[in-house]
C-alpha cells in the first residue's frame, strides 16, 4: 500500500481508511507497519482532499473517529487530514444523504470527544448539519437516528439548544415509536434524551421536561429486563432510573479516584474550615461518585478536569458532565463546579471557599435559633 499510495484514486483511499478503522475496531494490534501505512493514506487524503465524493468524505471522517477512538495518536498527518475534510463537508452540505449525515455527526462527536480542536471550519460544519437533519428526518432508520441522539449530545454546551432541540424532537418520537429497536440503539437513545433533558433543566424557567420524560420512561421500560454489557451501559440504566425516580435494577460500579486537584482542594478548603465535615468520592442516588461531598450542608464540590469540557477547553462542558450536575441538582444537592486549572490560583478559589464559609455561618446561626446543639 506506501508503495503504491500515489496510485490510488479517492474511492480507494475512502476504502482503505475505512478498512484500516474496522481492523482497528476488531482488535487489530497498531504496529509501527499499521501506522506508516495509515500515514501514507492520510498524506494521500491532504493531497486530494477536492476529489471526494459525499460518501467517500463521510467514509474517511468515520473511519478517522474510529481510529481515534480506539488509541490512535493525533499526528500532524492526522490533524491535517481532518482540517482538509471538513470544508469538503461545507462545500457538499447539499448532496449528503441520510445515513451519511448521521455517521458525519457522529464522528464529529467521536473526534471532538477524543480531541479535535474546535476550529471555525468544525462549528460550520456541524451548524450545516443539523438543518440537513431536520429536512430529513422522516428518512432516517432506527440506528442512525440513536446515534444522532448520541452525537448532539455528546458536545454537550458546544451546540446551541434551541438547534438540538428542534433537530431532536420527531426524532425522539420516531425512535420511541419503533419497536424494532437493539438494546445498544435503546440505551444509545437513552443517554441522549437525558443529557437533552439535563440541559433544558439547568436553564431557568425550562419546562419542557415533562413531555421528554415521557420518552426516557418508555426506552428505560424496554432495558428493564436486558442485562447491561458493561460498566457504561450499567452507568446509563442507573442514570436514568435515579432521574425517573424509579428502582435501579442493577448497581452500578464505579471506579473511584482522587485526583492531585481535588485533593489540594480539599487540603485548601479544610485548613480554612477545621471542624468542616469532608467526604469523599461519595456515591448518591447511585449516581457516580462526587468529588467532595459536605454532608452538613447538603452541597457537592466537583473539581472539573479536562475530560470535563469540550476539547478540554475548561468552558464548554459536554454532555456526560451536564448530565451528572442535572441529576445532582435534580436530588436536591448543591454543586459547586471548580475547574481544575483553577485550583492552585487563590484569586480564583477564594470565592468558592468564602461561598461555603457563608454557607456553613448560616448553618450555625439555625442551628443556635433552633436550640440544636453546634459542631465542635
Amino acid at each position: 500500500m506506501k508503495a503504491q499510495k500515489d496510485q490510488f484514486i479517492p474511492q480507494h483511499i475512502a476504502n482503505l481508511l475505512w478498512a484500516m478503522a474496522k481492523l482497528a475496531d476488531n482488535g487489530h494490534e497498531q504496529t509501527p507497519e499499521f501506522n506508516g501505512t495509515l500515514a501514507a493514506l492520510l498524506t494521500c487524503v491532504i493531497v486530494q482532499k477536492a476529489n471526494f465524493k459525499p460518501q467517500g468524505i463521510a467514509n474517511l471522517l468515520w473511519a478517522m473517529a474510529k481510529l481515534v477512538d480506539n488509541g490512535q495518536e493525533w499526528t500532524p498527518e492526522f490533524y491535517k487530514a481532518v482540517a482538509a475534510l471538513l470544508p469538503q463537508v461545507i462545500a457538499q452540505k447539499a448532496n449528503f444523504k441520510p445515513q451519511e449525515i448521521a455517521n458525519l455527526l457522529w464522528a464529529i462527536a467521536k473526534l471532538v470527544d477524543n480531541g479535535q480542536e474546535q476550529t471555525a471550519q468544525f462549528n460550520e460544519a456541524v451548524a450545516v448539519l443539523l438543518p440537513l437533519v431536520n429536512a430529513m428526518k422522516a428518512d432516517f432508520i432506527a440506528q442512525e437516528i440513536a446515534n444522532l441522539l448520541w452525537a448532539t449530545a455528546k458536545p454537550g454546551e458546544l451546540l446551541e439548544l434551541n438547534m438540538v432541540t428542534s433537530t431532536l424532537e420527531t426524532l425522539v418520537y420516531r425512535i420511541s415509536e419503533n419497536p424494532q429497536l437493539s438494546q445498544q440503539d435503546i440505551l444509545m437513545s437513552l443517554w441522549g434524551v437525558m443529557v437533552w433533558c439535563a440541559r433544558l433543566s439547568l436553564i431557568s424557567n425550562a419546562n419542557q421536561n415533562s413531555e421528554i420524560e415521557k420518552y426516557m420512561d418508555d426506552l428505560f421500560t424496554r432495558l428493564e429486563n436486558t442485562a447491561p454489557n458493561n460498566e457504561d451501559e450499567q452507568s446509563i440504566i442507573a442514570l436514568a432510573a435515579s432521574w425517573l425516580g424509579r428502582t435501579c435494577p442493577i448497581v452500578p460500579h464505579y471506579l473511584r479516584t482522587m485526583s492531585q486537584p481535588q485533593a489540594e482542594f480539599r487540603d485548601q478548603l479544610q485548613s480554612c474550615m477545621p471542624s468542616l465535615k469532608i467526604e469523599e468520592e461519595k456515591c448518591l442516588n447511585s449516581l457516580p461518585p462526587v468529588d467532595l461531598l459536605l454532608p452538613d450542608h447538603n452541597i457537592v464540590i466537583e473539581i472539573q478536569g479536562p475530560f470535563h469540557y469540550v476539547s478540554g477547553d475548561f468552558k464548554t462542558r459536554n454532555g456526560s458532565t451536564l448530565l451528572k450536575i442535572a441529576l445532582l441538582k435534580k436530588a436536591g444537592f448543591e454543586v459547586i463546579e471548580i475547574p481544575a486549572n483553577t485550583v492552585w490560583d487563590q484569586d480564583s478559589i477564594k470565592p468558592c471557599i468564602d461561598q461555603i464559609k457563608t454557607r456553613e455561618g448560616a448553618s450555625r446561626l439555625e442551628s443556635v435559633s433552633t436550640g440544636d446543639p453546634l459542631a465542635d
